[in-house]
């Protein structure tokens, strides 16, 4: 029952003060909000990790957390030359120091003249520093084959996500019927899941085809399309290239079929491109929507919306806790384009450390520089241990009755799908959990290994996946591969 005004005051002065913000007064949306990379079984593994601390036995002495996409927490050692370069603009009094390399030096200054104070302290300008967005901007011309780009429409970010959400706020509008829906892959990486759930959008999902290795199939966007305007106004496409979680490396053919069909059904194309240096698979190429998109020619060269995404988070960097990322938009109309640049002063800046690797990326050293060899050695060396894991991950898996992984063509995952007893399903209804998840929590009770059921993904009706990184180390990874071959196997008999 209400309480009246009087009832309220004698319930604070009994301390019974009803709190302002509930579970049942909160952002419903926000409620909504699921993150399976960093959901209930990773909270789990923290706990067990705990545990092991605590001395408390278990038939483990690591847990091994093959849940995220983490490179440095799995043992990669950092590019010097990235990190010589930030450590001198957030301390320029190493540039008196005789340990650094001299190109190292002259782009340190370079970066430090260009920010406020020549300081990394202070703030930039909303959209990242000038100097770096044009650095960026030729960067994407030598990608694409001289392309031209324009640092007015690179907006730097913390990191990718970060970018891709400011897209989304821009998109999502309408009420009931004309509310804005957003087609994502299924499997999807959860950023998008949780961004439209907390945006109150309407996801779109159309399904990769597993069979012909996460293909993606222009017949099944125009299949999702068509049932989604039945309850919402369509209004963008997501396409991830290389995958996450599947892997997969999207064909020049294809990206051309998508960009017809994002045209011909009036989509804006967001193309999630923070893959793009993780490419194992003989025969395999990345393509860039924007390089695409531009050689197609009219009508789509000048009219065709466009958002494409990258990070360093990935690639052979791996500095995701620094959170440096950008977004070029193309044919976005201008005025958007302003409230777009709007959203983003809001949040003042991107980090600039951020800012600073990855402006070291997009312009590395060059042949003539004195640290150009170190960086290719080491560069090489990440890339080339990525595709010896990729392909070991590929023929493990795929030894094991009961588990099919299709060939990891790039990205840091693998997406295996695995057979698992009906009783074992059944069991799981009993307790309130998907099966995968049922199999995955037994997976880390038993062995230690943390992986995220492809629930958290989506996928089709009646399979059942789970997502691995590739990043453990070698020594690590063939073990790791193994234990969780043998424990599908003994969880197989277990319930069959």
């Amino acid at each position: 029952m209400a309480l009246r005004t009087g009832d309220h005051s004698q319930a604070a002065t009994n301390g019974l003060k009803e709190k302002v913000l509930t579970l049942d007064t909160m952002n419903p949306c926000v409620r909504k909000v699921e993150y399976a990379v960093r959901g209930p079984i990773v909270l789990r593994a923290l706990e067990l990790e705990q545990e092991l601390r605590q001395g408390v036995k278990k038939p483990f002495t690591e847990v091994i957390r093959a849940n995220i996409g983490d490179a440095q927490a799995m043992g990669q050692t950092p590019i010097t030359f990235l990190r010589q370069v930030l450590a001198l603009c957030v301390h320029p009094d190493l540039l008196n120091s005789p340990d650094f390399p001299d190109d190292a030096k002259r782009r340190a200054e370079r970066i430090l003249q260009a920010c406020g104070g020549h300081s990394l302290g202070a703030y930039s300008i909303s959209s990242g520093t000038q100097l770096i967005r044009e650095d960026v901007a030729r960067y994407i011309e030598r990608r694409d084959g001289g392309i031209p780009a324009d640092p007015n429409n690179i907006f730097l970010s913390t990191g990718a996500s970060d970018a891709i959400v400011t897209l989304l706020k821009l998109l999502v509008a309408g009420e009931g019927r004309t509310r804005t829906g957003v087609l994502i892959p299924i499997p999807q990486y959860p950023l998008y899941s949780a961004a439209l759930a907390e945006l109150n959008a309407v996801q779109v999902d159309y399904y990769l085809d597993e069979e012909r290795a996460w293909a993606l199939d222009v017949a099944e966007l125009r299949r999702a399309l068509l049932q989604a305007r039945d309850h919402c106004r369509p209004r963008a496409l997501c396409i991830i290239n290389p995958g996450n979680p599947t892997g997969q490396v999207q064909t020049r053919e294809c990206i051309e079929a998508v960009i017809r069909f994002a045209f011909e059904e009036g989509l804006f194309l967001l193309a999630d491109e923070v893959y793009q240096d993780n490419v194992y698979a003989e025969g395999s190429q990345f393509h860039s929507f924007k390089k695409v998109l531009t050689e197609m020619g009219p009508p789509y060269t000048a009219r065709q919306e466009l958002a494409s995404f990258h990070s360093v988070s990935k690639g052979y960097m791996g500095e995701c806790g620094f959170r440096g990322g950008y977004v070029e938009v193309v044919n976005m109309d201008a005025a958007v384009q302003q409230q777009m640049q709007k959203l983003r002063s809001v949040r003042l800046c991107p980090p600039t450390p951020g800012q600073v690797l990855l402006d070291v990326v997009v312009s590395p050293p060059a042949p003539s520089d004195p640290s150009f060899a170190q960086f290719q050695a080491e560069r090489r060396a990440v890339l080339a241990e990525l595709a010896a894991k990729a392909k070991l991950t590929e023929q493990v898996f795929n030894e094991a009755p009961g588990i099919r992984c299709n060939p990891v063509q790039g990205a840091m995952y693998s997406f295996p799908r695995v057979q698992l007893p009906p009783r074992a399903v059944q069991r799981a209804q009993e307790l309130g959990l998907a099966p995968d998840m049922f199999f995955c929590l037994r997976l880390l009770e038993e062995t230690g290994i943390c992986v995220v059921p492809g629930s958290g993904f989506g996928q089709r009706e009646g399979t059942y996946h789970f997502r691995m990184t590739i990043l453990p180390p070698m020594e690590k990874l063939r073990p790791l591969l193994e234990t969780l071959s043998q424990f599908h196997a003994k969880f197989t008999r277990e319930y069959s």
